[in-house]
């Protein structure tokens, strides 16, 4: 396959000085796919999310949200009452992954029994072996 001169200015994330890594290093980290989920949903509080995201630490919950807002992807509003209320919510281009994430969770959901038969399967045989 020949290339064009399009191909060479197109981000190659093969290649490890990318920014398109980056990208995908958030939206592929289980935390930050859980977040937006829920935030496409509606807003909430941070210890709403805590309660409803089984198993994230608050310190995890706190960084992801932190990248997640630095990357454009949801916004954090902070409200003027004792103790201070913060909200966050998904902002526009994380909007935009709405569709991808609840397509892999479709798939997840769909292909679930099939990837455990299959570790079940390279189990034994490596147990075998």
């Amino acid at each position: 396959m020949k290339l064009g001169p399009a191909d060479a200015k197109r981000p190659n994330p093969y290649d490890a000085q990318c920014p398109t890594r980056q990208i995908l290093d958030r939206i592929g980290d289980k935390w930050a796919v859980l977040v937006l989920g829920r935030l496409a949903e509606g807003p909430v509080r941070f210890n709403q999310l805590r309660r409803e995201i089984e198993g994230i630490s608050q310190k995890m919950l706190s960084q992801t949200l932190r990248e997640l807002e630095r990357d454009g992807l949801i916004h954090r509003a902070a409200f003027a009452t004792v103790p201070v209320t913060v909200e966050y919510s998904i902002a526009p281009l994380g909007q935009t992954l709405v569709a991808p994430i609840e397509a892999l969770s479709r798939w997840a959901e769909t292909h679930m029994a099939d990837v455990i038969a299959a570790r079940l399967r390279y189990d034994r045989a490596l147990q075998a072996a």
